[in-house]
């Protein structure tokens, strides 16, 4: 199978891939052909113009991550000296290496798509990035009156010298470094000085731009959308922060510090004391890369690295804009639909009636929700009724993440006011949020909310809500099992399911669950969930087991599952047993798989595809053929040791034979795109399935099903008269 390129590639793509070990590919390598991959949809020129830009602001903000994270992490142990090797059998040092080499290619290939094909597009679309040295006297005037007005009188700059040591630079901000000629004086002083202290010719000073000011500038314009970036008009006005000095120089950069700082939560007598802690090491962490603009002189570049502690390994020259995450502000821009996707907006689920409360439409039967394409909005409206519900007695939830005005966290405090027991597990060690859950945990903590700052060495990353209800019958308790965050924002662009039930032998045991990490007690007694660190891998590898057992029997045998990464080598070598027993599996796997598919001998039974399409896919769903009575699950884990070992997650038994139905044809969908599924290759790389002739596309189908199931509902009530009676 040749792999389809697109009529605008530029270049050929980068090939972070290689064979690796006997039998795993390195976990960042293959992150980093994830990545590659969703640059690929930059370069897509089938794809709308203002959703290329987007992609290319993803794989910047997935850069900025990977930098913080994987590679601060990589830093810690290089200069530890450790002498671990991965699953792929590479030391640290090759490593490191090895994911240098390929994001300099990265970003290479990332300014190349905006500079040479992007940014012309969008110009010639009206969405114009304006040059103040080739701009009218219109767009000059209107600069210069943003920046007196606006710019100069807040920003700072910071001059370093003998007597003025390097600042504090934030992390992932934009910053100018400006070089200045000494004055005469001053060159004076210095070659009077002691011959062995080297003089410097040159002054340097910066100017931090910070995140409180627009990047994007607006211009005027008789047309379409004119725009200045800030660090570019700053730039322009340089010597109006430096009256009567020579400006030698002027150049853009940013430095990535190491995010990879773990409370050491042994030593913190208060969590939310050392989460802020953690908070504050993180703003003065050492940095791990250096962007700036390409043409940025020797001395230049020597100042900054000695300053900032830096080798050539972390310098990344860039020949454009630095920060391409600008352009989900070009995405957003007012106007120019034509240049962006159509909307698909979420559907209701056609069980659900409007009329009747959720908890009368959960009563009747299990409910299964596949997001973005059904809408989130049900389990918002689950949580706000269960605020209000004066038979509500109890609400029990766990929050790894939510939107900055979450309605859900609202609805629990609202609850809480109400009288209710409302008892919540907020995970202040999720990565990037801890900020706002410390805030969040603190406010409904006030409302009188019972608040559990997560369990001591774990992440709780469960997606899990219990509501307890007084009804005619007795208690009922109403779930909701997700494999997503609790965040209506993200719900309408992530792949999520979310199921809602009220069984009874779910319910007991979910609220085992939670009493047991809430009371620091063990797991005992699950018979239908399973929960990590305790019993999730080995429940996935007896399903594998159990599959292999099947197959050797002579029985049909076969795994599909969903995941976001496959990592843990416990369950790849199962699979690989599965494999060589004849099981047949398909798995799709988002980002880093480090399982080795259609290796003759090993694994010539498994095929691993990737779906990068409009939506985020983030649902895990696993299907077990069992015998022919399938057996299928949903997951807040990934297959990877710090899920299975390291965090608190939930397996989820779906049983609900059409919930079953719908689940295991969202999985086949995946399997079936001929549009934006990539097939993985024994070595790591990908291959592109791109056929003219057969255009499904996973995702838009899985819209349409949802869109025609609600057509269906209403043609079926209109089929019949249905009065209106009193209550």
């Amino acid at each position: 199978m040749k792999k389809t390129l697109n009529k605008n590639d530029t270049q050929q793509n980068p090939k972070p891939h290689e064979l690796i070990g006997n039998h795993f590919i390195n976990r960042e390598i293959s992150w980093l052909e994830f990545n590659t991959r969703v640059l690929d949809q930059a370069d897509d020129s089938t794809l709308p113009l203002l959703e290329r830009a987007k992609f290319l602001a993803i794989t910047s903000s997935n850069l900025d991550e990977f930098m913080m994270v994987r590679i601060g992490s990589l830093k810690l142990q290089h200069d530890q000296n450790s002498p671990v090797r991965d699953p792929s059998g590479k030391s640290v040092g090759e490593q490191l290496q090895a994911v240098t080499d390929v994001c300099k290619k990265l970003v290479k290939r990332q300014t190349e798509i905006y500079t040479k094909a992007i940014e012309i597009l969008l110009s010639d679309s009206g969405i114009h990035r304006i040059s103040l040295g080739e701009c009218n006297e219109r767009c000059r005037h209107a600069a210069d009156r943003q920046f007196n007005d606006y710019i100069l009188p807040i920003l700072s700059p910071q001059i370093i010298n003998e007597a003025h040591p390097f600042p504090m630079v934030q992390g992932l901000g934009l910053h100018l470094c400006v070089r200045i000629r000494k004055t005469k004086s001053e060159t004076k002083d210095l070659a009077s000085q002691q011959e062995e202290i080297t003089c410097e010719k040159f002054d340097y000073a910066v100017i931090p731009i910070g995140k409180s000011l627009n990047r994007m500038l607006a211009m005027p314009s008789d047309n379409g959308h004119w725009y200045l970036l800030i660090e570019e008009l700053v730039e322009f006005h340089i010597t109006q922060f430096f009256p009567g000095r020579e400006i030698l120089e002027c150049v853009p950069f940013r430095i990535t510090r190491n995010a990879d700082i773990e409370l050491r939560e042994d030593s913190a007598a208060d969590l939310t004391v050392g989460m802020e802690e953690v908070l504050e090491s993180r703003k003065q962490s050492r940095p791990v890369r250096l962007e700036f603009r390409q043409g940025a002189s020797d001395e230049m570049l020597q100042f900054l690295s000695e300053r900032l502690n830096l080798t050539s390994q972390d310098l990344y020259p860039t020949d454009g804009p630095l920060d391409l995450t600008y352009l989900f502000g070009v995405h957003s821009l007012k106007g120019f639909d034509d240049l962006r996707d159509t909307p698909w907006p979420g559907q209701q689920n056609p069980n659900i009636d409007p009329a009747d409360s959720m908890f009368a439409n959960i009563a009747r039967q299990d409910l299964l929700l596949v997001h973005p394409y059904e809408s989130f909005d049900p389990i918002v409206r689950l949580i706000e009724e269960a605020a209000v519900d004066a038979n509500v007695l109890a609400i029990k939830q766990v929050l790894y993440r939510t939107s900055r005005d979450s309605p859900i966290v609202s609805a629990l405090q609202r609850a809480a006011q109400n009288g209710k027991y409302v008892s919540v597990i907020v995970e202040l060690k999720a990565r990037f949020d801890e900020a706002r859950n410390i805030e969040w945990a603190k406010e409904m903590e006030q409302s009188g909310v019972q608040v559990i700052y997560g369990i001591r060495g774990l992440k709780t990353h469960a997606k899990i809500c219990i509501i307890v209800r007084r009804e005619s019958q007795g208690i009922v308790r109403y779930m909701h099992f997700g494999t997503g965050n609790y965040n209506e924002v993200t719900a309408n662009i992530y792949s999520d399911v979310s199921l809602l039930t009220c069984k009874d032998d779910l319910g007991a045991e979910a609220t085992s669950f939670f009493n047991a990490i809430t009371g620091a007690s063990e797991l005992k007694h699950l018979q239908r969930i399973s929960a990590a660190p305790d019993s999730l891998r080995n429940r996935i590898l007896n399903l594998i087991e159990q599959e292999i057992t099947r197959c050797k029997q002579g029985q049909r045998a076969e795994i599909i599952a969903k995941i976001n990464a496959l990592v843990d080598p416990k369950v790849i070598e199962a699979f690989y047993r599965a494999s060589q027993a004849g099981v047949k599996i398909q798995l799709n796997v988002r980002g880093v798989c480090c399982l080795k598919p259609g290796v003759p001998g090993l694994s010539e039974n498994i095929q691993i595809v990737s779906i990068i399409d409009r939506f985020l896919e983030h649902a895990r769903i696993l299907y077990f053929r069992h015998g022919g009575s399938a057996q299928v699950f949903i997951s807040s884990a990934d297959w990877m040791p710090r899920n299975l070992d390291r965090r608190v997650e939930l397996l989820i038994p779906i049983d609900d034979h059409k919930c079953q139905e719908k689940l295991i044809n969202t999985l086949q969908s995946y399997f079936k795109d001929r549009t934006n599924a990539w097939v993985m290759q024994p070595d790591g790389s990908y291959q592109r399935i791109r056929k003219a002739n057969k255009t499904f596309r996973s995702q838009k189908h899985l819209y349409e099903t949802a869109k025609q199931a609600m057509v269906d509902k209403r043609q079926a009530r209109h089929a019949h008269f249905e009065p209106h009676r009193p209550k």
